[in-house]
């Protein structure tokens, strides 16, 4: 799901648990956000939304910020330094429309991600082809 379809956008901010770490983007907050199963999904429990790079802007904490990478390196997770909480990822995957940022719709200041609709990826088995799913579980191929 990518908000830039979804037609209601607005500007949000957003942040980590310290403060450290500002940001602010542009997107349609009843578009709602994604769940993977995948093994850091999983452990870091964000419930993610995708926008196109122009539509986010980091307003503080640049020097606050660590990255984690692993695997094929499509993803880079920037968390903070401070407090530990992922804020977001950015990369390229030709399946999102290119580059992107993946932002933890847990850091917004305005948006319960409890009360956002959710979709659900089988990541943990690889099984993306599947697409996303209204429910997290079972997960069944």
């Amino acid at each position: 799901m990518t908000n830039q379809e979804s037609g209601a956008k607005a500007m949000h901010q957003g942040g980590c648990h310290c403060g450290a770490v500002r940001f602010e983007a542009e997107l349609d907050a009843s578009a709602g956000g994604a769940r993977c199963n995948c093994t850091i999904c999983n452990k870091i429990a964000a419930t993610g939304t995708i926008v196109k790079p122009n539509a986010f802007r980091l307003l503080s904490g640049e020097s606050s910020l660590r990255s984690y990478e692993w695997g094929t390196r499509t993803s880079k997770r920037f968390f903070c330094e401070t407090c530990g909480i992922h804020v977001f990822g950015k990369g390229h995957l030709e399946q999102l429309g290119g580059d992107y940022v993946s932002i933890n719709l847990n850091c917004v200041d305005d948006i319960d991600p409890n009360q956002v609709p959710a979709i659900y990826w089988d990541g943990r088995h690889d099984n993306w082809q599947a697409g996303p799913r209204p429910t997290a579980w079972p997960i069944t191929a």
